[in-house]
């Protein structure tokens, strides 16, 4: 029989893993307000509550909750929105919409949504939810690849999705939310995201390299500096990225995004003009060298990070095999 549930433990805390199969739609209302307090943003939300019951695989639909509870001071795991602390929302769709559902290799799995509450993020919770929703897909739904979108420069997201799963880069989105908000947008920096697949049957093979080679000789395709700024809550030193090269002809390249993101679109949130647009200099001039190295048949093969002991600097790695 497969286990619908896991518990782990992580710096001192133990948490349940949990796929949801309650048949009262009460229940599933805990999702949306997590969802609302992980992100903040009231235009993108769940479906009703009434239809997150129906859309469960579990009753009439092909969707997957997961919750993530945190212990209480009995060892306990209470289901309530007090101590659901993380969670996961996807569904089934298809890749080739001609086959349908008629072939399973024609099936995917789309993880729309993947959060942890602010105040337990730390707790290596994201890389804790993927792996369950890995062992659910395989031994429940019988599905072999899942997909997801992130933004290219969120360091977090790339570490785990490229570097610990191996998630191959599809395609570069430009703007595909608009104008959203929330906790983790700002309204005027466009919503790039990556598109990726997952082979949950398969970890692709990841060709050697030197990152410290890398930065060494002429493969790094953007230049940065680091500028202290005194942004919406102090003083703060942010990279800043000066300038990118489309033209390099290597195998290898290296593509420099910032190590905290989010940070740096809170910090820069001000009236200052020039402050401002560190971030949006960074999604446009990054999005340039995505677009042109990746239709020049770069893949993103791996994302690497750095410290000298005062600050991180992390890297997107691509690699082509030149004729």
């Amino acid at each position: 029989m497969v286990k619908k549930e896991k518990v782990i433990e992580s710096k001192g805390r133990k948490f349940l893993l949990r796929f949801e199969d309650s048949k009262r739609a009460s229940d599933y209302a805990k999702y949306e307000a997590l969802r609302m307090r992980i992100w903040g943003e009231p235009t993108d939300h769940l479906c009703g509550v009434r239809n997150m019951e129906g859309e469960n695989y579990f009753h009439e639909g092909s969707s997957m909750f997961i919750g993530v509870f945190v212990a209480n001071e009995k060892g306990e795991f209470p289901l309530d929105e007090e101590h659901l602390i993380g969670f996961a929302y996807g569904y089934v769709g298809v890749w080739d919409k001609s086959l349908g559902f008629r072939q399973t290799e024609n099936l995917k799995f789309y993880s729309q949504y993947a959060g942890v509450r602010p105040d337990f993020q730390g707790y290596g919770l994201g890389v804790e939810i993927k792996k369950f929703q890995k062992e659910i897909l395989l031994d429940i739904y019988g599905v072999n690849w899942a997909t997801c979108t992130y933004d290219p420069l969120t360091a977090v997201n790339a570490y785990r999705n490229i570097h610990v799963f191996g998630m191959e880069v599809v395609e570069y989105r430009v703007d595909c939310y608009g104008g959203f908000g929330g906790y983790l947008n700002r309204g005027d920096i466009p919503t790039d995201r990556f598109y990726l697949r997952w082979n949950l049957i398969q970890t692709p093979e990841r060709p050697r390299y030197s990152l410290g080679d890398l930065l060494t000789r002429d493969c790094l395709a953007t230049q940065t500096k680091f500028q202290e700024i005194r942004g919406r809550f102090g003083q703060v030193e942010l990279p800043v990225i000066t300038k990118v090269n489309t033209i390099l002809d290597t195998p290898w390249l290296a593509i420099e995004i910032p190590a905290d993101f989010y940070l740096m679109l809170r910090e820069t949130d001000v009236e200052r003009e020039d402050v401002r647009q560190i971030p949006l200099q960074w999604r446009l001039k990054t999005r340039e060298v995505f677009l042109e190295m990746l239709g020049k048949g770069y893949q993103i093969v791996d994302f690497a990070r750095q410290s000298d002991g005062q600050r991180w600097r992390t890297f997107y790695i691509l690699h082509h095999r030149l004729k």
